[in-house]
């Protein structure tokens, strides 16, 4: 049986405490709005930045302010161009917390990079440009945030100080973003007003500002609750590999290694296993220091079984009475990365958790507008970086949730049989 009502919570305290100074942020915002700066700010202000590096950036910079981008723009393309190209990942800790920061591209051309960015982030910072307001890539990047559901949203308008710090500026962007990030159902939003370059409300609240009272933007990132955003009630251990040691000492071990993805996993748990559907008990949990009575996602463990069941790479192990939709038709929102359309009858590898299964798609019902959020029904095809429903047909059964449920088993690649490239990304 699954887990009551009271052992949920007490799942849901043991991840708080597991995972309590761990935040995965997601930064994005159309051209030139400062994501990278704010970013070397961040790094620069929680002193995440060694002294080389800073004499290194401070000698490379130009005019009166050293260029904090230059700390996070690592390709000479990106160096060159002044644009963010690839998805950079940094990691800096204050005494609240760790935090794993991705900077993605703003470019209309990278939202490919933007989606793998923001598939594993907790909160996503959309920048926007105070003199310009709400561009079309910033109701892009935060219609693809809301699109990946990422829990919550922060809107930081940058550079106050080129419109004099005003309160009727920032008033006017705020209310245009909460009214945007109502209309795509974003569950939490804050809004900021910022000056990356100076450093205003950035890490401190700014003497510029008086008429804003909220907190600064670090403030908000190591005081955001992200615990109750992990599913705690669907077990879900899709299996990587089976362990069976070939020495005397451990000649009857056999063990089911992998990841939780969701909900808890504790021993003496009734289970099933996927796609047979044989039913067993779990016997044991090893984890990398030994055995643990229970395990939670993130948790990389060993489960081992009571009965002798036949488990292989891709099955997975679930509680009793809550099992996954076992399918082989799928309907999916795909974000295409490939130069090549999408169209029907396109043959594809399909990666979902652990399983690898060969897949057709059977129909692209329409493109969308992430401007207007229109939906293109005469399209027929997905072009590169395009956004839009399909419909695939697997060649062997699937274990899925809906991706608002579970954003592990609701999601999966789409790869080319030739190049073995990552062609499309998809939520189901």
């Amino acid at each position: 049986m699954s887990a009551p009502v009271d052992t949920l919570t007490a799942a849901a305290a043991e991840i708080a405490s597991a995972r309590k100074d761990m935040l995965r942020i997601a930064t994005a915002g159309s051209v030139d709005d400062g994501k990278s700066t704010l970013i070397g700010r961040l790094l620069y202000d929680s002193k995440a930045v060694f002294e080389d590096q800073y004499e290194a950036i401070s000698r490379a910079s130009r005019g009166d302010h050293v260029d904090l981008s230059l700390l996070t723009d690592g390709l000479r393309a990106e160096r060159e161009q002044g644009i963010t190209i690839d998805v950079a990942y940094r990691y800096f800790t204050t005494p609240r917390r760790t935090f794993v920061l991705a900077d993605t591209p703003g470019h209309v051309q990278y939202t490919r990079n933007m989606v793998t960015g923001a598939s594993t982030a907790d909160l996503a910072i959309v920048l926007v440009d105070a003199r310009k307001g709400m561009l079309e890539q910033s109701r892009r990047h935060a219609f693809l945030a809301a699109l990946l559901r990422v829990p919550h949203l922060v809107v930081a308008v940058n550079k106050m100080d080129l419109v004099d710090w005003s309160e009727g500026v920032f008033t006017a962007i705020r209310d245009e973003a909460t009214t945007f990030a109502a209309r795509l159902g974003v569950p939490d939003i804050t809004v900021v007003p910022i000056s990356a370059l100076a450093g205003d409300n950035v890490v401190t609240a700014s003497q510029n500002m008086p008429w804003y009272d909220g907190p600064s933007l670090l403030h908000h990132l190591e005081q955001v609750e992200v615990v109750g955003d992990a599913n705690v009630a669907d077990a879900r251990f899709p299996v990587q590999y089976v362990i069976r040691p070939q020495s005397d000492a451990h000649r009857d071990y056999r063990g089911y290694a992998g990841t939780v993805a969701s909900g808890v996993l504790r021993v003496g748990d009734a289970v099933q296993v996927l796609p047979s559907g044989r039913t067993t008990t779990i016997a044991g949990i090893d984890g990398p220091a030994g055995p643990v009575e229970v395990a939670f996602p993130p948790m990389a463990v060993t489960v081992r079984l009571t009965d002798d069941v036949d488990v292989s790479r891709g099955d997975l192990v679930c509680h009793l009475d809550d099992a996954p939709a076992v399918t082989q038709e799928l309907e999916a929102v795909v974000c295409w990365m490939a130069d090549e359309p999408l169209r029907g009858r396109r043959k594809l590898v399909l990666k979902h958790t652990t399983r690898s299964v060969r897949a057709v798609v059977t129909s692209v019902h329409h493109r969308l507008d992430v401007n207007t959020l229109d939906h293109d029904v005469e399209a027929g095809e997905l072009g590169l970086n395009d956004i839009g429903r399909v419909t695939l047909k697997a060649m062997q059964p699937l274990f899925v949730d809906d991706y608002a449920r579970n954003r592990v088993t609701g999601r999966f690649i789409l790869v080319d049989e030739a190049t073995n490239a990552t062609v499309g990304a998809g939520m189901l």
